[in-house]
């Protein structure tokens, strides 16, 4: 691949994840201030890196080995500092984090097809409360029914998405 691609490539994952390493970042740190320094380090070292980058293979591993390092490194200049994690726990909880994170794919592409099988009802009532933010109350006022009616509807359909997204994770662990 020529470097104008794969950087091109790259740009658009660090651009995807950046939400992801934030948040793996902030897990470990707790403070949105260290968490901003933090992440803006990362997004320099990953460019520097870009030539080790393999498009061909999954990126948010690739960007969590960088950003725990990062987390540790700034662990140990800051280890005075009584509000933060000690390193060695850091290092435990941040397997624990990217572990979670591929879990997180699968239940997303498992909810994608999910919201799929909705009748195409069910499916407006989630993309007015969850796509477009609409309130309770307004989506209420839209489909000429009762706050309570919506309420009970959203129960009943996130209880059906939520057993589906489990038994589709299910069968991709057969």
């Amino acid at each position: 691949m020529d470097s104008s691609k794969n950087s091109e490539q790259f740009v658009r994952q660090l651009t995807e994840h950046q939400n992801r390493i934030y948040g793996y970042v902030y897990s470990l740190l707790g403070d949105h201030s260290r968490t901003s320094d933090v992440v803006q380090e990362i997004n320099l070292t990953l460019w520097r890196k870009i030539d080790e980058y393999q498009a061909d293979r999954p990126f948010l591993p690739w960007a969590f080995a960088f950003a725990r390092f990062q987390v540790l490194a700034h662990l140990r200049d800051h280890k005075r500092d009584r509000l933060l994690l000690d390193a060695e726990l850091a290092e435990k909880l941040s397997g624990e984090i990217e572990q979670g994170s591929s879990q997180v794919d699968s239940i997303r592409v498992a909810l994608r097809a999910c919201l799929q099988e909705l009748t195409p009802a069910n499916r407006k009532l989630i993309e007015h409360r969850y796509f477009n933010s609409m309130s309770v109350a307004d989506i209420a006022e839209a489909s000429d029914r009762t706050s309570g009616a919506i309420k009970v509807a959203m129960l009943r359909i996130r209880e059906k998405l939520a057993d589906c997204v489990q038994k589709r994770i299910a069968l991709e662990n057969v």
